[in-house]
């Protein structure tokens, strides 16, 4: 439990805390504002907002269940913030229960969202997070007449980038949607000249509070938590469709010697789109579609797309060093020595000229003898896969043995090292690109209406 101290003040105490509790969510439809509130077991609660801009909203009363529906969703999401800060052995939710499907879901969801957490953190959580259920039926989704219209998650890096300019090809009336104050990503919305949606979240103080007080910490599925968010954001507005950009590649994660498989990016994986989905479908609207529009490509298959126009050169990043939660870094967009540069550049260099590659970096990082532990990573050569939302180790060799075979990289120290100590010990007839960038139809939730017009369009050039 909390302790108290001289002041009366409660005191987190990590390996006292007995149980995690939802304690209650509200949204406001005069405001836009959504209130998410959990508690350590007497502890005062935590209390996060999300703020959806264009209120007020007239929501009549089917709406509003659905809009209720989406709100526990995301309250029993981002519920994961905090959960990890002490991972109790019980949960409790306050109003109504939960159903079994649910409980399976959230169990799903918290376990592989929270696998490089329990590495990193030495716990063992597979079995451990039981959410309490409490009925045999939940909210069960109607049909909200939604407008045909898309809001497509930007988060300033070519992924997105590739889905908001096939979707305005193709036809898609659509608005680009971003969480946080992210100045960057604000500077690349507003260059695609497309309808925007700043979307507002505050986490609770205390949270901040108590990581200072010896809270565990470590990654979250915040993809998921994204998700949810942007599902409640479509039913407030009245759209039916919620688009991401997360490519197949983000299924596989980063195999550990004596552990297995742990995905950093699992929320950005298959299993969870088709189980969020799905849920949604069920429990939200019947008419709200959330997918990945570009589920069937590789890593490298998206790079290739992101090359038809130069439009975003100066103004992207994949860099995750330029995002943190309490802010934006007064860096570069690209800082040139984290995993994401490392592959952003590997993964773009087969499909653009060497000069515009340099010229966004700002260096060749494939020039430079300090970078070989990086990208050892990436290839899986004495190494994992490093914990960062990049290709399959595959992928990476596959990019560099297609450099190694061209005039204009051989020279570059790591593309020689490649040649020299890695390439010998390689399959050749794994290191074909052209394999690589084949469309996978087998696992996507592209809409049928949608997903022949985006196939076609990425079949150009």
């Amino acid at each position: 439990m909390m302790t108290m101290d001289i002041n009366n003040a409660w005191k987190f105490d990590r390996d006292a805390v007995k149980v995690f509790r939802f304690a209650r969510c509200e949204f406001n439809a005069a405001t836009g504002v959504a209130e998410l509130a959990y508690q350590f077991d007497d502890s005062p609660e935590f209390v996060e907002s999300v703020t959806i801009p264009g209120a007020p909203f007239a929501l009549d009363d089917p709406r509003m269940a659905s809009v209720n529906a989406a709100l526990r969703l995301l309250h029993l999401i981002t519920g994961v913030s905090y959960y990890k800060a002490a991972v109790p052995s019980t949960i409790e939710i306050d109003g109504t229960p939960i159903d079994q499907r649910t409980a399976d879901f959230l169990q799903m969801v918290y376990e592989n969202g929270l696998g490089e957490f329990a590495y990193r953190n030495g716990l063992n959580l597979r079995g451990q997070i039981k959410f309490p259920v409490g009925t045999s039926e939940n909210y069960a989704a109607s049909k909200q007449d939604l407008t045909h219209h898309a809001l497509v998650a930007i988060g300033g890096g070519k992924d997105s980038l590739v889905s908001i300019e096939t979707l305005r090809r193709i036809g898609i009336d659509q608005t680009v949607v971003w969480i946080g104050g992210s100045q960057l990503i604000r500077a690349c919305a507003e260059r695609t000249g497309l309808p925007m949606l700043n979307i507002g979240r505050t986490l609770s103080p205390l949270l901040f509070d108590i990581n200072r007080e010896g809270a565990w910490n470590g990654h979250i599925p915040v993809t998921a938590i994204n998700s949810a968010i942007l599902v409640l954001a479509a039913v407030v507005l009245g759209v039916d469709q919620v688009v991401f950009s997360n490519e197949k590649s983000a299924s596989y994660g980063s195999m550990i010697e004596g552990t297995g498989e742990v995905n950093h990016q699992w929320s950005k994986g298959w299993a969870f789109e088709e189980a969020f989905a799905a849920y949604v479908q069920d429990h939200v609207a019947t008419d709200l579609n959330y997918y990945s529009l570009l589920r069937p490509l590789s890593e490298l298959a998206v790079a290739r797309q992101f090359t038809r126009t130069d439009h975003y050169d100066q103004h992207f990043s994949s860099c995750n060093r330029n995002f943190h939660i309490m802010g934006e870094r007064p860096v570069n967009r690209w800082c040139g020595v984290c995993p994401k540069c490392h592959f952003v550049f590997l993964a773009l260099a087969p499909f653009m000229s060497k000069p515009r590659l340099v010229s966004i970096f700002g260096r060749n990082l494939l020039d430079d003898e300090s970078q070989v532990g990086g990208y050892d990573a990436l290839l899986e050569f004495q190494d994992h896969k490093p914990f960062e939302c990049v290709g399959e180790g595959k992928e990476s060799r596959a990019a560099m043995a297609a450099l190694a075979q061209r005039p204009e990289w051989q020279a570059d120290a790591l593309v020689q090292r490649f040649k020299r100590v890695i390439l010998p010990q390689l399959d050749p007839s794994e290191l074909s690109i052209d394999s690589l960038l084949i469309l996978d139809e087998s696992e996507h939730r592209v809409p049928s209406e949608i997903w022949p017009r985006a196939k076609a369009d990425w079949s150009i050039g």
